[in-house]
C-alpha cells in the first residue's frame, strides 16, 4: 500500500482586511471584513506523486502551499506532511521538504552559489559525504558547473532556478513544493526543468507539488491534477480523467486517397469544419458519437492515406472549466 505523504482536512483559512470608509472614520473606528481563501478542502497525496495545483489568481492555491510548508496556521482544519503538523513543528517540517519559489531566491544574493550550497549543508547537518555525493549529482544533471563561482545576483532567471532546484534537495527531502518555477524561463531552460524534475520524481521517488499557470508543465509533467478556485477544490483527477470528462470534442484529420462526395460523410455528432484539397477535417462530440464507430465507418467507405487524431488542449478545457465550472 502506498504510503499518503500529505493530507488536508476540512482545511480553511480566512484574513481580515480593514472595510475602508473614510479617512476621519478610520481614525476613530475600524471595521474588518473576512476573506475566505481557503474553504473546507480535502486533499490526499501518495508518495512519489507528481501533482499539480491551479487556478485562477486569488483561487487559494499559495495560500494553500504555505500552510503545508508551515508559512501559516489554517483557520480551521489541519494539515499533516509526513505525519507532521507543519505549522507547529516548523524545523521539523523543514527537514522533510524543498521548496521553490520562481519568483524568490533560497540563495543568498550576494555570495557565491558555492558558498550558499555550504552554509545549506551547515543549516540542514548534511553529512559531507551525502552532500557531495547530491551536488556532484545535481551538478551534472542540471549543467550548474558553471555558476558555481558567480554571486547569485549575477546569474539569469533560467540560471538561478536551477541553482534554487539543486539548493532545496541538497538534503535528500522525500516532498518538494514548487510555486511557479518556470515563470519567465525560455523555451530551453523550461524544458531542461521539466526534465529535471521528471527524473527526479521517477529515480528518487520525489513527491512533487507544483503550482503554475503554464499548462504545458501541468501537461507534460503532473500525472494528477488538483483545481481550486475561490478557496474551494473543485476538481481531482489525472489529465485524462480531465480530458475524458471536458474535452468532449476531438478533431480527426482524414487523408483520402480520391477526392470523396463531402454528403456521404454526415454522421450522427459529426461536422465538416475544414477541406484542403482531400484532406478534410472532422470535429466529433463525444458526448453523442463513438470516435472508434467514426473511424471503422470511414475506414470501410473510403481508402485513406492518412488519418489522424487531435486531443483536446488542456489549456482549453481548464480556461472553460475556470469560464463555466464544474
Amino acid at each position: 500500500m502506498v504510503e499518503t505523504i500529505i493530507e488536508a482536512k476540512n482545511l480553511g483559512k480566512e484574513f481580515k482586511t480593514l472595510k475602508r470608509e473614510s479617512i476621519v472614520k478610520d481614525l476613530f473606528s475600524r471595521n474588518y471584513k473576512k476573506l475566505k481563501a481557503l474553504d473546507k478542502i480535502n486533499i490526499e497525496i501518495k508518495k512519489g506523486e507528481f501533482v499539480g495545483i491551479i487556478g485562477p489568481n486569488g483561487a487559494g492555491k499559495s495560500t494553500l502551499i504555505k500552510i503545508l510548508t508551515g508559512i501559516l496556521t489554517p483557520t480551521s482544519g489541519y494539515a499533516k506532511v509526513k505525519d507532521i503538523i507543519p505549522y507547529e513543528k516548523r524545523k521539523e517540517n523543514a527537514k522533510n521538504i524543498g521548496v521553490v519559489f520562481g519568483w524568490r531566491t533560497q540563495l543568498w544574493w550576494d555570495l557565491l552559489v558555492k558558498d550558499s550550497y555550504d552554509l545549506i549543508k551547515h543549516l540542514y547537518k548534511i553529512p559531507e559525504d551525502r552532500f557531495k555525493e547530491n551536488l556532484e549529482t545535481f551538478i551534472t544533471i542540471l549543467d550548474i558547473d558553471k555558476y558555481l563561482k558567480n554571486p547569485v545576483r549575477k546569474l539569469s532567471l533560467g540560471e538561478r532556478v536551477r541553482c534554487d532546484l539543486a539548493a532545496s534537495l541538497l538534503h535528500d527531502p522525500p516532498i518538494l513544493f514548487l510555486d511557479e518555477p518556470t515563470i519567465g524561463l525560455d523555451v530551453v531552460a523550461k524544458q531542461q526543468i521539466r526534465d529535471f524534475l521528471t527524473k527526479i520524481n521517477k529515480e528518487k521517488e520525489v513527491t512533487i507539488i507544483i503550482t503554475t499557470h503554464d499548462m504545458g508543465d501541468i501537461e507534460e509533467l503532473c500525472q494528477r491534477v488538483i483545481i481550486i478556485d475561490k478557496g474551494k477544490k473543485i476538481l481531482d483527477g489525472s489529465i485524462d480523467d480531465i480530458k475524458n470528462k471536458f474535452g468532449t470534442k476531438r478533431v480527426i484529420i482524414v487523408d483520402f486517397q480520391d477526392p470523396i462526395d463531402r454528403k456521404k460523410l454526415k454522421f450522427k455528432g459529426v461536422k465538416t469544419i475544414e477541406i484542403e484539397g482531400n484532406r478534410i477535417f472532422l470535429e466529433i462530440n463525444t458526448k453523442t458519437a463513438s470516435l472508434s464507430d467514426v473511424i471503422k465507418k470511414i475506414l470501410s467507405k473510403w481508402p485513406i492515406h492518412d488519418i489522424k487524431i487531435e486531443e483536446p488542449d488542456i489549456e482549453d478545457i481548464i480556461r472553460k472549466i475556470y469560464r463555466d465550472g464544474i
